[in-house]
C-alpha cells in the first residue's frame, strides 16, 4: 500500500524507481529480484541506486500471532535489513541515504509515560512483542551509518488510505450502517494520512537535514471512537454505534488484540521542527479527503 503510493509520487516528481521483488516479471526492467530467505539480491539494483527506501516486512495484522507468524514478522524485517547492509558493504555503490520504515509499536501504552506526555523519539522501546520487533528492525539497518550513509527511520502510525490497512477495515461495518467502536473506544490512535506519509518519505529522500528516527504520525491523535464516528458522519447516512467488547476482541484476535486496544499518544513535534507541514493535521480533513477521493 505504502510502496505503491510512494512509487506513484516519485514517478510524478521525475524519479526513476527500481523495485525489489521476489518474482520479477518478464519485460519489466525496473523490477529487480531479491530473495531475503536465501540472502540473494540483484546487485545492479544497488549499484544503480542513489537512495534506498526499505519497506519490507510481513503484515503485522494479517492473521493471529502464532509463534510461527511472529517469527515471520520479525525475520522479514530483520533479514531484509541485514541483506541490504551486507550488500552495501560488499559492492561499490553511490547510495546516499537509506529511508527505512519502522512503527510506533516501538512505544508502549500511554500508562507507561509519566504526566501523560506524548511519546517522543528518544523514549525507550517497550518490552513487548511489537516493541522488541521494532528494536530488531531498526538495529538491523543501523550499520549503514558506519558505511557513511545517511539513515532516516520513519516510525509509522496507523495509516489512513482507501487502498487497505486499518481504514479499509473501519469502513466495512459502515457500509452496513454500523459504526463499530473497539473496546471502550477511548484508546488514542496515532494516525497519519497516506499522502502525508508519502510526502514524508519524499522529504527524507530529498532533504539532507533529515537523519535518525522520526514519528510519522499526524499532530492531532484522536480516540478510536472519534475516528469511527467521524467516518460515519462523513458518509451522511444513518448509522448505529456498535461496541465490540474487549473480551470479544481478545478471543478473536488473541495477543494482537493488545495493539488494537492500546492507547498510544505519539508526538509529531520532531518532524514538524524539521520543517514538515502536514497536509491533513486533523482527522476531519483526512476523512473528508478520503471520502471525496472515492467519489472522483
Amino acid at each position: 500500500m505504502i510502496g505503491s503510493a510512494l512509487t506513484k509520487e516519485l514517478h510524478r516528481k521525475g524519479h526513476r524507481v527500481v523495485i525489489l521483488t521476489r518474482k520479477k516479471k518478464a519485460g519489466e526492467p525496473d523490477f529487480k529480484e531479491w530473495n531475503v530467505e536465501n540472502g540473494t539480491i540483484d546487485e545492479d539494483a544497488i549499484r544503480e541506486a542513489d537512495y534506498i527506501v526499505h519497506l519490507a516486512g510481513a503484515n503485522v495484522a494479517d492473521g493471529r500471532w502464532t509463534q510461527k507468524r511472529k517469527k515471520e514478522i520479525v525475520d522479514s524485517r530483520v533479514k531484509s535489513g541485514e541483506l541490504l547492509v551486507k550488500t552495501l558493504s560488499s559492492i561499490s555503490n553511490k547510495v546516499k541515504a537509506i529511508i527505512s520504515a519502522s512503527a510506533i509499536g516501538w512505544y508502549g501504552p500511554d500508562s507507561q509515560v509519566p504526566n501523560a506526555k506524548p511519546f517522543v523519539e528518544t523514549d525507550k522501546a517497550y518490552n513487548d512483542f511489537l516493541g522488541q520487533t521494532c528494536v530488531q528492525w531498526e538495529r538491523a539497518i543501523e550499520p549503514v551509518r558506519q558505511l557513511n550513509k545517511r539513515l532516516v527511520i520513519l516510525r509509522t502510525g496507523i495509516v489512513l488510505s482507501n487502498e487497505g490497512g486499518a481504514y479499509a477495515e473501519f469502513k466495512k461495518p459502515l457500509q452496513l450502517g454500523m459504526a463499530t467502536i473497539l473496546g471502550s473506544g477511548k484508546q488514542i490512535v496515532s494516525w497519519i494520512h497516506i499522502d502525508d506519509l508519502v510526502a514524508q518519505y519524499v522529504a527524507a529522500i530529498e532533504n539532507e537535514d533529515y537523519s535518525g528516527a522520526y514519528n510519522a504520525v499526524a499532530p492531532q491523535p484522536v480516540s478510536n471512537k472519534e475516528i469511527v464516528l467521524t467516518m460515519a458522519k462523513q458518509r451522511g447516512k444513518f448509522y448505529i454505534p456498535v461496541r465490540v467488547p474487549a473480551v470479544a476482541l481478545k478471543i478473536a484476535l488473541g495477543e494482537m488484540s493488545i495493539e488494537v486496544l492500546k492507547s498510544a499518544t505519539v508526538s509529531a513535534e520532531k518532524i514538524q521542527t524539521q520543517g514538515y507541514q502536514f497536509l491533513y493535521p486533523q482527522i476531519g480533513d483526512a476523512v473528508k479527503q478520503l471520502a471525496e477521493a472515492i467519489k472522483e
